[in-house]
């Protein structure tokens, strides 16, 4: 039997979700104290979190992205926030899917299934679920947590953000060019404008300086980007 977590302030749709789940013979258990809610996550070990966007204390980005730091269990928002802005959000700080009020339960319930068919079920094996890690010039990424760690020290990142890493460090040193980064991105550059790019470079540069790693990726003019190697990165 699954247990699914279901992170929602307003008790009646909790409620709701609560009951209907116990229809599909889910175990379900409503946080309480939303000051604690990667707590809840940890004493629970769900299977799949339920998670609303608009919360008390922290909205649900945050809390999606404590639990990331923890596991890679499947997370749906369901939100009354419709926008694709925060549909883009919750995919890049770790979510899974997300469902908009008012849902169709019938939905709520093929997705559940269908997310835990693919984590723990009969699409899921032992190597997807064993965490991928790419290392370079003595960075670690752990790619489905979006986390990068260097010296010791640990630091998180967006989805996007952590693609963007993956793709110069899988290079390995080489000029990656601008044009394969916005293509791997983003599958569709209609609606990407091109400073989209420099916002991201900017921050990930910002986190590794955070992180402790320097100024470690280059810009090779009317070329692209690369990431120094681990000689580079002492100097």
């Amino acid at each position: 039997m699954y247990t699914i977590l279901i992170v929602e302030d307003d008790l009646k749709i909790a409620d709701k979700l609560r009951s209907s789940l116990a229809k599909y013979d889910y175990t379900a258990k409503v946080v309480e104290d939303f000051s604690q809610v990667l707590q809840a996550f940890m004493e629970t070990k769900p299977d799949l979190v339920l998670l609303d966007v608009n919360l008390p204390k922290f909205d649900g980005f945050y809390w999606c992205r404590q639990i990331r730091t923890q596991s890679l269990c499947p997370i749906i928002f369901i939100s009354a926030r419709d926008g694709q802005m925060d549909q883009i959000m919750a995919l890049e700080n770790g979510a899974d899917d997300y469902i908009t009020k008012p849902f169709d339960m019938e939905i709520v319930m093929a997705k559940v299934r269908s997310q835990l068919r693919r984590a723990v079920g009969a699409y899921s094996s032992v190597q997807e679920q064993q965490e991928q890690t790419i290392e370079y010039a003595g960075i670690i990424l752990y790619r489905e947590r979006y986390i990068a760690a260097y010296d010791g020290h640990t630091i998180d990142f967006t989805q996007k953000e952590a693609e963007l890493l993956a793709m110069l460090m899988e290079r390995g040193g080489r000029v990656v060019s601008r044009e394969r980064l916005l293509d791997m991105m983003w599958e569709d550059q209609h609606f990407i404008d091109d400073n989209t790019l420099n916002v991201y470079i900017t921050r990930v540069r910002r986190k590794l300086r955070e992180l402790g790693a320097g100024d470690c990726i280059e810009t090779v003019r009317g070329a692209g980007y690369r990431i120094a190697s681990g000689k580079e990165l002492l100097a």
